[in-house]
């Protein structure tokens, strides 16, 4: 199962790059701001329900959906940009195991657990 899960990622991580080509920035704009969804983990100063909050805002596909749709629907391509970047990252987050977390711990994700001390 884990492999047909990243299978589907893998195909939404080229729905997401494809739907950035669709905006018609340079690929510099999607280099630089590949990384930026995880800014969110700085809720986590705060404690883990905070974060976990934050995180998964910026995480979630529904949420990069709905500003990838609102950018197209208001003629914004820079929101079409950070949907079309929030998705991808998303998509490349859970190919690599990080899914969506609870308010426990940054570790325990929707996916599994992660990290080094996991059973």
């Amino acid at each position: 199962m884990k492999a047909q899960l990243k299978l589907e990622y893998a195909a939404f991580l080229v729905l997401g790059i494809y739907g950035f080509a669709q905006t018609g920035y340079s690929w510099w704009w999607f280099a630089g701001l590949f990384l930026a969804p995880d800014i969110s983990m700085l809720g986590y100063t705060v404690n883990n329900k905070a974060g976990a909050f934050c995180y998964n805002l910026f995480h979630h596909f529904g949420v990069a959906v709905a500003v990838y749709l609102v950018g197209i629907i208001l003629s914004l391509p820079y929101l079409q940009m950070a949907g079309a970047i929030l998705f991808s990252h998303s998509a490349f987050d859970r190919i690599l195991g990080y899914g969506l977390k609870y308010p426990d711990s940054f570790q325990h994700t929707h996916l599994g657990k992660i990290g080094k001390k996991t059973e």
